[in-house]
């Protein structure tokens, strides 16, 4: 890959793990220097940012904002712009799941999955999209899920979260669209991450099936190649969303979904 974005600098929200971590490394191949966020053991996040800066020699930071909490995400936009000097990319990636039905879904998890999946990206936009815009550049992308689009049983506050934040990218698009400044969602289908890995023995047990047949019969039935999206894939599109090829898509809902939504 050819290092088009060298000289930029991008912030990948949830980057410690999954779709987050394979955006990041991307972007870092592409020439990006890159702020990781997100939870995990000290020495696998260092292990990972330390095998970034060396492979794509770029700069590589980590900052473990916990992003139910503005104030935190705040610091976490201050420090990557003090570290880098600016901030030319934002993906908002961090996400959460939990599988319940509507009448005993616990409230204080409505309220967690909310926080991270929406209102962490509006708090992120809003502190970023000023100085994109006096810039005369930027790329604001979010993970926004084939949830964005559709719905499914038991997953209440995801779906509503990622429809919100497709409301919240088309907004910030038409405020930004005369500033040099691209906001998207992408909208993946069924990525075979830790997440995902997560819901698995959840859905098995609400629908009375096997974790296979919940992979067979339940994800991969809904995605017409009966395939998993891969991070690279992901990947490979967040960055082309960053090049000057795509600088007239903005306010897109972009699904990377082996077909799933063309149903």
């Amino acid at each position: 890959m050819t290092k088009f974005l060298n000289g930029r600098n991008a912030l990948v929200t949830g980057s410690t793990s999954g779709i987050g971590a394979g955006i990041a490394r991307a972007l870092a191949e592409a020439g990006a220097n890159v702020m990781l966020n997100g939870f995990g053991g000290a020495d696998d996040i260092e292990s990972l940012r330390n095998r970034m800066e060396t492979q794509f020699e770029v700069r590589v930071g980590h900052h473990p904002a916990d992003l139910t909490r503005p104030n935190e995400i705040v610091d976490l936009i201050t420090h990557t712009e003090n570290a880098f000097g600016s901030l030319d990319i934002l993906v908002n990636n961090a996400g959460i799941q939990f599988v319940s039905p509507l009448e005993s879904f616990p409230p204080e998890m409505w309220d967690k999955i909310i926080a991270i999946n929406l209102t962490a990206a509006f708090h992120a936009i809003r502190l970023v999209i000023g100085g994109m815009k006096q810039n005369g550049w930027g790329r604001i992308i979010s993970t926004a899920s084939t949830h964005g689009l559709v719905s499914s049983p038991f997953k209440s506050a995801y779906a509503a979260a990622k429809h919100g934040l497709v409301g919240l990218t088309k907004t910030a698009a038409l405020e930004a669209a005369e500033y040099g400044v691209t906001v998207n969602a992408v909208c993946p289908g069924y990525v075979l991450t830790p997440l995902v890995e997560g819901q698995i023995p959840d859905l098995a047990r609400s629908r009375g099936m096997t974790e296979d047949q919940v992979k067979r019969d339940v994800m991969l039935q809904s995605q017409p190649t009966r395939r998993f999206v891969t991070v690279e894939e992901i990947g490979a599109f967040a960055c082309f969303l960053c090049s000057e090829g795509a600088r007239s898509i903005t306010g897109g809902v972009l699904t990377i979904d082996g077909g799933c939504t063309s149903q």
